[in-house]
């Protein structure tokens, strides 16, 4: 059984998926990528475009009665591992011990050119 979960505080889906699915002891969340839901902004640089990504999967989990802390596993993906660190400070900064399992990926492209996009699994 799955529920879609959805919020008006993160950008809404840009085409055919959920920016969450709700599937019983767990929670997918779609990668998250840095827009304001509030502007329709995108921050400059990796640092604060982290933080806006992270912003936005935490306003998901939220909405699913969740917190960071239900986060069991995350994948990153970045438009420049030159960016690795930078993004690793603002990751750090958001998430406690016992950290989620991590992959972290460089991609070619990014939708709307960002530099870094987020996806999360939440256990309830």
């Amino acid at each position: 059984m799955k529920q879609p979960i959805a919020t008006t505080n993160a950008p809404g889906a840009i085409g055919p998926y959920s920016q969450a699915i709700d599937a019983g002891p767990f929670v997918f969340i779609s990668g998250q990528i840095p827009v304001n839901p509030a502007t329709g902004e995108i921050p400059e640089g990796i640092a604060p475009q982290t933080a806006q990504s992270i912003a936005n999967i935490k306003a998901i989990l939220a909405e699913a009665g969740l917190s960071i802390d239900n986060v069991v596993k995350t994948t990153v993906f970045l438009a420049d591992m030159n960016d690795f660190g930078a993004m690793n400070a603002v990751y750090a900064d958001n998430f406690t011990a016992p950290f989620p399992a991590r992959s972290a990926v460089a991609v070619k492209e990014l939708p709307k050119q960002v530099l870094v996009e987020i996806e999360v699994i939440a256990a309830k």
